[in-house]
């Protein structure tokens, strides 16, 4: 998720308005909601110390904000954490091990359920054994072009530009 989705999502969870949300920020009232529409818009990128700003307004990390550096364990759990209030990916324990669980969607909400299912066949075909390693990272990285049953060759709509409730 990109920062500007990430911010949009954070001010809707604290229930702000972009004019307001803009003047916590120390922005003018006449430029704050064009300041923060340019944001989440992604035609500007806000700069670490406003990153910081927004953070701090939110309560969170500035890692929540950013998009994350998944080549460090903080970055992909916040990856993770967005995952989850995206798209209903949820952490579950089971035996002392950690799972993620792909809720199947609820009304009006995306989901990675379907997506999860096709990867999860794909897999089990090559841990039985059914496919090889080969083909299995061929499938997937070059998915969604290597899908048989052409479901997924054009992905819906929904996924391209995720609007939240």
């Amino acid at each position: 998720m990109a920062i500007g989705k990430r911010i949009f999502w954070f001010r809707y969870k604290q229930g702000l308005k972009q004019k307001e949300f803009g003047q916590l920020l120390g922005f003018s009232a006449a430029t704050s909601e064009a300041r923060i529409t340019q944001y989440e818009k992604e035609a500007r990128t806000p700069k670490t110390e406003l990153i910081d700003k927004m953070a701090a307004i939110f309560h969170i990390r500035p890692e929540a904000l950013k998009v994350p550096d998944i080549d460090t364990v903080v970055g992909l759990m916040h990856t993770m954490f967005a995952l989850e209030d995206w798209y209903a990916v949820r952490p579950q324990i089971v035996d002392g091990a950690v799972y993620l669980r792909f809720d199947p969607p609820e009304p009006g909400k995306t989901s990675l359920y379907d997506y999860a299912l096709v990867w999860g066949q794909e897999y089990e075909k090559w841990q039985k054994g059914e496919i090889t390693k080969e083909e299995y990272d061929h499938w997937r990285y070059n998915f969604p072009d290597t899908d048989e049953e052409n479901l997924w060759v054009k992905i819906p709509p929904v996924f391209k530009n995720k609007k939240i409730p």
